[in-house]
Formats: structure tokens, C-alpha cells, sequence
């Protein structure tokens, strides 16, 4: 029997009232798989299965700084906060440090001085190097060189955002193979007597260094980029920055020479801004203010439902309410972003998610989203821990809260002792190229006191129209007293183990012929992880 994609094959189960942390709901609907994520006042970062169960943990000695990510070998990135009395804004880091899947470091690098320090967000490349956004320290007689207004000065000085891509040398170096700084891309209307004097700034390329967005404080912090992403396709990195509430694309096939100037590189245009998008008033036209404080810009990965368009979560500080929103950048049939009257479009978003109360959904900084492989949409709602998944009809069919709290652990049932901020969280399905060969039996929830005796983990199966005629489906699931193996060719030979969720053994055997069933009267009711040689577990359930 051949199963749809969209089938479940059990009913969906919703936690107890009494749930106060941990998996609040895990209904069929949600993408069974695994959740990364790195509380801010944890030096740990933990992979949780979908009922909140610890798959794994990285244990480092610094809190997050404040990105955490999962590559595809099964390491382990993350940024780390270092104490640097100079840079002190919020998601100041400074280290970044990779881990194997078994928690050893296996390279770390810093990346602080008194002069600049890494800050909120790196990113991963396909070549192996890693982009590291940044910011600089610039005195008073530097800005006022650049065309700053002296009275917007109060701190005595201007921080200003840059980016470097490090190759990694061995276990603790790395080398700058490219870079690229706003401050070689300022335009300004206070001093004529200048290069970049513009009488009416106007100019969607460059970054105009007394631009302040409406209620943003004015200090040093001038732009708190927030987040990095990078594509491959294009060629192209991709910045928000919560001060200016917009988004802002450059051209990354540049060389660093190219870079600092405003030729050069796919585009033409050098280091120069090639998109940007949010807010008109950034560069002078008086259009509608799109985003408000956002965090977590990219790219949809290829393969996923809007891929290439850009996904944002909306913070919303100054409307009090967030949103998730999508966007189509305009382009013509060359690949460039179509400029109309010098203002970047669109005028609407391609889809938006906003709770139907708006208020209940309010996260006022760090937060993110993510389009997973089912086409829901997984949201980190940072300033509360809080990650629920959404479905196409955007119904919540998954929800967690995080029960790392500054003040310690948090106990099931009971209210949260303290603020549990999480940056971001990333789900991750059963058949990511990172868990090949992985360990992912389940231990216990992080919450003390848990109770998980509602969740079950649901299995989806795909149909074999998805896969090759070689791939092993498990049915029925759940069962009563048996499963079948069909499709098993590549298996023949192999054994067959079966765990409980405490990791033991509790039946083993060896695949024969082109089908196998195997009688599990005996098993206890509950669940457990079938185990074929060199194979990932697949989760089964018994009544």
C-alpha cells in the first residue's frame, strides 16, 4: 500500500492544560523532525525531537553571540559573547566556535578588539569560509570627515557595520579573503565642501550617514544590522538593520578593491547597495514604511515552497505588534532589481502571517522564521521562547517553550521563573544530510518535573512516487502487533534493532527477502526507534 505525502498516519495529540514549558501541542499536521535552538543566558545550544526531548546538546563556555547553526556534516556553528568594554549594544559576540556532533571544538576564533567585534549573526558557505558581520569603532573626527553632523555625536563616536569572509586555518585561525564596509558607500547633505555631498539625498545606493529612523535612539549603535545570509545562485548577501528598518542586498562576487568602491563585481556597482527595501525614508522618497525593527532576512532555500523569495520576520516594535512577511523583489530578465522612479519595490507583500489578534503575537527584538520542507512555516518568537510551526492554512500544529530561564531551569506546571530569550530556532527534518550515520535516540526534556506522556512523535511516510523504488516504507504506523518492511533491496542483510526512548535494545533482527514482517506482540505499548544498519532511526509507535 503506498501512502501520500499528505497522509498522517495517526491522530493528532495536544499536551495538557498543565503544560506551563517544554511541548505545549504536537498535532500530525507539524513537521516531524528536530529543533535546534541556543537559549541567550545558556552556554549551551540543544536539538530537541518534537516532543521537547534532548536529541542532543553542545555545551561551550560562553553564551551565544547570538547565532546558532547546524551544518550539513552534523557540526556545530555558533557565535559566542565575549566581555568587550568598547562594544557593549545588545547581541554583541566577538568568538565564533565549531563543534563536532559529539560536543568536542574542533575550531574556534576570535574576533574582538578595541577597534571592532563581531556581532549578532555569521554565515555559513558553501566553500567552507564563513562571512562574519561586524562593527568598527570611528572616531569624532572621522565621522565629521565622512559628512556626520557633529551634534549627532552625543557618544563621542560611530559605530559602523562591516563585513569579512574567513577561511579557517587549522583549529583557532583563519584568514580575511574578503571584505566590505558601509563606510566606503556614504553620501550626506551638511557639508558641500566634501565628495559626497548631495543636495537632496536621494540616492538608493548609498548609505546616508545622518539617516535616523523615526523614535530610534541616536547614539553610537547607528545601524544594529542584525542578520546575515548569503546566495549562492546570485552571488549575493543579503543585511536587515533594525535602526533603519530595512533591508539591504550587495553584491558579494565583488573582490575587496571592488568592494570598497562603486564599480565592479556581477552587478557593476562594487560595494554599492544593488536592493533595498522597507523604508522610503532611508533614502529620501516619502513612501510607506514597510518594516519596523525586523530581524532574520534571507532567502527560501531552494526546494521549499517561495523559494528565493525573501522571508522577515517584522518585529513591529513601534506598532506593538510582529509579523512574518514575505517579499518578491522585482527584477528584469537580466537578474537586476528594477528601480522605478528611484524607489525599490514591492509596494505589497507576496504573504504575511499576523496572529487574529494582533497583539498576541508581539516579539519586540531578536526573533525569526524559517520555511521548513512541508511547506509550514516554523516561527521563533525570541523574547518569550516561544516556537510554534504554522501550516499552509496557517494553523498552529506545533508549539515549545523554552524552559532556560536567567534564572535557571524551569519546572513543569509552574510559571516561568525568568525572561527565556531564544535568537532564533531551525527545525530540521529526519532526512537532513546532517544526521546521516547519527545517533538520534531521545533522552529527557530540558524542563524539570517533565511530563511528555500525551506527545507522540508522528511518523510521516512518504509515498514511493517521492522517492526511489528502493525506499524503505514502515507500516502500519502505529501498530498493534506487527510492521512490515516493503521497498528493502538496498537493506537485504542488514540488521534490525529496536529501541525504547531510555536507548535500550529491546529486539534485534536480520532483513531478508524483498519484504519483512516482524512480529512485536511482546513489546510493551509505546514508543520506540527502529534501527537498520548504517540507516537513520525511524520512529514507530505502538498502541
Amino acid at each position: 500500500m503506498r501512502i501520500g505525502i499528505t497522509s498522517y498516519l495517526i491522530l493528532f495529540s495536544i499536551l495538557s492544560w498543565a503544560q506551563t514549558v517544554g511541548t505545549i501541542q504536537n498535532t500530525a499536521g507539524s513537521l516531524n523532525g528536530y529543533t535546534l535552538f541556543s537559549p541567550t543566558s545558556s552556554t549551551e545550544a540543544f536539538l530537541i525531537d518534537n516532543c521537547g526531548k534532548v536529541v542532543n546538546n553542545w555545551a561551550s563556555s560562553y553564551q551565544p553571540g547570538l547565532a546558532t547553526y547546524l551544518l550539513d556534516d552534523g557540526s556545530l556553528l555558533r557565535t559566542c559573547k565575549l566581555s568587550n568594554p568598547v562594544f557593549t549594544q545588545g547581541g554583541s559576540g566577538g568568538r565564533i566556535e565549531r563543534y563536532d556532533w559529539e560536543g568536542t571544538l574542533i575550531w574556534e576564533f576570535n574576533f574582538s578588539t578595541n577597534l571592532y567585534c563581531q556581532h549578532h549573526d555569521i554565515e555559513y558557505l558553501p566553500n567552507g569560509n564563513i562571512l562574519i558581520l561586524a562593527v568598527e569603532k570611528k572616531t569624532v573626527t572621522e565621522s565629521v570627515n565622512a559628512g556626520r553632523d557633529p551634534n549627532s555625536l552625543p557618544d563621542g563616536e560611530l559605530w559602523a557595520e562591516f563585513i569579512v569572509e574567513v577561511q579557517p586555518i587549522g583549529s583557532d585561525s583563519g584568514q580575511i579573503v574578503w571584505e566590505w564596509h558601509c563606510w566606503d558607500h556614504l553620501i550626506q547633505n551638511i557639508d558641500s565642501t566634501k565628495n559626497n555631498y548631495q543636495t537632496q539625498i536621494d540616492n538608493p545606493d548609498k548609505f546616508n550617514i545622518n539617516f535616523m529612523s523615526n523614535n530610534s535612539t541616536l547614539n553610537k549603535d547607528w545601524m544594529h544590522v542584525n542578520s546575515i545570509d548569503y546566495n549562492l545562485d546570485l552571488d549575493q548577501i543579503i543585511l536587515s538593520s533594525k535602526k533603519w528598518s530595512e533591508l539591504w542586498v550587495i553584491d558579494h562576487s565583488t573582490t575587496s578593491n571592488q568592494a570598497s568602491s562603486d564599480s565592479g563585481g556581477n552587478s557593476g556597482k562594487g560595494g554599492d547597495i544593488i536592493y533595498r527595501w522597507g523604508n522610503g525614508a532611508a533614502y529620501g522618497q516619502n513612501i510607506p514604511k514597510m518594516l519596523d525593527n525586523p530581524h532574520d532576512i534571507h532567502w527560501i532555500d531552494s526546494g521549499k515552497v517561495d523559494a528565493g523569495k525573501i522571508m522577515i520576520f517584522n518585529n513591529g516594535k513601534d506598532r506593538s505588534w510582529s509579523s512574518v512577511d514575505i517579499i518578491t523583489p522585482p527584477i528584469d530578465s537580466s537578474g537586476n532589481y528594477i528601480l522605478i522612479n528611484k524607489i525599490y519595490g514591492p509596494s505589497n507583500l507576496s504573504w504575511t502571517y499576523t496572529d487574529p489578534t494582533p497583539s498576541n503575537f508581539f516579539a519586540r527584538r531578536i526573533s525569526g522564521a524559517q520555511r521548513l520542507t512541508n511547506g509550514n512555516t516554523l516561527i521563533c518568537s525570541g523574547t518569550g521562547g516561544y516556537f510554534f510551526e504554522i501550516d499552509s492554512n496557517k494553523n498552529i500544529v506545533w508549539e515549545y517553550i523554552s524552559p532556560i530561564t536567567n534564572n535557571g531551569i524551569a519546572t513543569q506546571g509552574q510559571l516561568l521563573p525568568g525572561p527565556n530569550n531564544v535568537f532564533r530556532a531551525y527545525r530540521f527534518g529526519p532526512d537532513f544530510t546532517g544526521f546521516n550515520n547519527k545517533n538520534l535516540i531521545a533522552g529527557l526534556p530540558i524542563e524539570l518535573n517533565p511530563d511528555t506522556s500525551n506527545c507522540m512523535i508522528f511518523t510521516n511516510i512518504l509515498s514511493s512516487e517521492s522517492k526511489s523504488d528502493n525506499y524503505l516504507n514502515v507500516f502500519p504506523n502505529p501498530f498493534s502487533e506487527s510492521i512490515s518492511l516493503n521497498n528493502i533491496l538496498n537493506y537485504k542483510g542488514r540488521n534490525i534493532e529496536i529501541y525504547n526512548l531510555m536507548g535500550q535494545l529491546c529486539f534485534q533482527t536480520k532483513i531478508s527477502g524483498l519484504s519483512s514482517k516482524i512480529n512485536l506482540e511482546t513489546l510493551p505499548k509505546g514508543t520506540y526507534f527502529l534501527k537498520i544498519e548504517k540507516s537513520k532511526p525511524i520512529s514507530i509507535v505502538k498502541y
